[in-house]
């Protein structure tokens, strides 16, 4: 590219010139792209589509306008290549483009700008300008087709520059990954828990329906709480527990002891009281006449007697 015909003295023009010879010194496997030989403002590009995706293995062509006042004004994008994603010469609205010039930074250039294209091409497009949400099969159908041959537009100037980048970029692109239509069948769910709570109630180990828990007294009510389990349900603590009452006469010949049976028991304390009442007064009336013997009152009390 001849500089001499350029008016070096534009900023924007010495910018531009610098990113071409960047561009042309540092290429990428990603992206190719380059300005109009009789207007350096008008670039076309190629990205590649980025991997793991539903546009890998695509050549997307594209059309970038860098304005009068570049580097501190955005440049305006647009898509030729259909992709699924974006409209085709329709300019797109990216935070990089002139939609959104306040978050545009002198700083960025123009490969900045076609790495940020390559990571928004899988991204939500959320309604936006320009964009499109195309199903992932059909994207892959565009993909494929992209490579076959470069868009058509504009000039023959213009047609010349897209058909040396498509045949550069082709030349480096890696072949389409192949998408294998036949997926595995779906595994049909086991009811392990199901089989497991038929195998134990076959087993007698546990009645069928439900579950019991030991039951509990509240105030003069008995209480018994019972784990509803359905046949074919998960049997996890966390199923829905209900409570029934009881009535206190069903377990209160369990629970509480025969009253016959405190009578007798009641007997026998009484008589074993008597019988050590008795032993005691016995044992009180010999030591009182073995000490009245031994003082001499013994013999006088029997003698009067």
């Amino acid at each position: 590219m001849a500089e001499d015909k350029y008016n070096l003295k534009n900023p924007a023009v010495k910018r531009i010139l610098q990113e071409v010879k960047e561009m042309q010194s540092n290429p990428s496997d990603d992206f190719m792209s380059l300005p109009l030989e009789e207007n350096i403002f008008e670039w076309q590009f190629a990205i590649r589509g980025p991997g793991e995706t539903e546009f890998e293995g695509g050549i997307y062509h594209g059309r970038i306008q860098l304005p009068a006042e570049y580097p501190f004004k955005p440049p305006s994008f647009m898509l030729l290549t259909p992709n699924g994603r974006f409209e085709t010469q329709t300019k797109i609205c990216l935070s990089i483009s002139n939609h959104h010039p306040e978050h545009w930074q002198p700083s960025w250039s123009v490969r900045t700008a076609l790495v940020a294209l390559i990571a928004f091409m899988p991204t939500n497009p959320n309604g936006a300008l320009g964009s499109l949400d195309y199903k992932k099969e059909e994207r892959r159908t565009l993909a494929i087709k992209s490579r076959e041959a470069p868009p058509k537009f504009g000039t023959p100037e213009r047609q010349k520059l897209i058909d040396e980048i498509h045949e550069c970029m082709l030349s480096k692109a890696p072949p389409v990954p192949q998408v294998n239509s036949s997926q595995a069948p779906e595994e049909q769910p086991t009811n392990i828990d199901g089989e497991a709570q038929e195998n134990l109630q076959n087993a007698g180990a546990i009645p069928t329906g439900e579950v019991q828990n030991p039951p509990v007294a509240v105030g003069d009510r008995i209480v018994e709480e019972v784990h509803e389990v359905p046949v074919n349900t998960d049997t996890s603590p966390a199923n829905v527990r209900a409570t029934r009452e009881v009535p206190s006469s069903d377990l209160a010949d369990q629970l509480l002891p025969k009253p016959e049976n405190r009578a007798h028991k009641a007997a026998d304390d009484r008589l074993f009281t008597l019988a050590a009442v008795g032993l005691t007064i016995a044992i009180v009336v010999l030591l009182l006449k073995k000490f009245l013997k031994s003082s001499g009152h013994g013999a006088l009390f029997m003698d009067g007697s």
